[in-house]
């Protein structure tokens, strides 16, 4: 079987046993604590039955604010494969104003856990589900995966967390936060002022100012966000007059 079905077949074959109880914030980071439950690979060589092991393997994935974003913005960040910038493009030239969130993932190898344990997966899987109960957690997922793929059984859960607080989240509440509008096509579109500025960026570039008139970020920081969203002509003025002042 070549690597591709292989890596296919993982997905199919992941389950997300229990999602967290809340769902990827809008207005801070937000780390989820994980538990991937595989059946040890080895034992097919073995010649031991499929419940005699369990791999645990335990690790946190800690999320960033959620950022909205268009097309534009996304093609003037740097780490997009070619394929991946020509759909942007398509994108852009479409509609420029489709709104899009940006999600930053890292994951804390320093919390990262293995072990084996002589249970059966639905036995260990009760057990887990038993302890999160008891303590409340509303930030943990359990997973149960492929041993040999089990990074590829992660990037499962994390894509269908992610997509599914956007839909159920992040998107309701910039609509709330009238950040986004509804196209006359159904999609999602960001909201700009009188002065064509977004309106989700607005926020964020008026905190970039204070940080730069006090002197805690460089300029280029400033000046590349206002790049990003395409609106440095509108606040070229008040960017240009810190230098005349100093």
């Amino acid at each position: 079987m070549e690597l591709n079905e292989k890596i296919k077949q993982a997905i199919d074959n992941t389950e997300v046993i229990l999602d967290p109880v809340e769902l990827i914030s809008s207005h801070s980071s937000t780390t989820v604590r994980y538990f991937m439950l595989t059946i040890p690979m080895y034992l097919q060589f073995e010649g031991k039955s499929k419940d005699s092991e369990t791999v645990v393997r335990e690790g946190k994935i800690t999320w960033q604010k959620p950022k909205l974003l268009t097309p534009s913005y996304m093609l003037r960040l740097e780490g997009f494969s070619e394929e991946a910038r020509r759909a942007l493009e398509m994108l852009a030239s479409e509609d420029d104003d489709l709104a899009m969130v940006l999600y930053k993932l890292k994951l804390a190898k320093d919390s990262e856990k293995m072990d084996i344990v002589s249970e059966s997966l639905n036995s260990v899987l009760d057990r887990i589900i038993d302890d999160i109960n008891k303590r409340g957690e509303k930030h943990t997922a359990i997973i149960k995966g492929v041993d040999e793929f089990w990074d590829v059984s992660l990037s499962k859960f994390t894509q269908e967390l992610m997509t599914k607080s956007a839909y159920l989240s992040q998107l309701p509440d910039m609509l709330e936060r009238s950040a986004i509008g509804m196209s006359s096509k159904g999609f999602p579109v960001v909201t700009r002022d009188n002065a064509g500025i977004p309106i989700a960026a607005i926020k964020e570039i008026e905190l970039l100012f204070k940080l730069f008139e006090k002197g805690e970020i460089r300029s280029s920081r400033l000046k590349g966000e206002l790049d990003r969203w395409g609106v440095f002509e509108q606040y070229q003025d008040r960017f240009l007059g810190f230098f005349k002042k100093n």
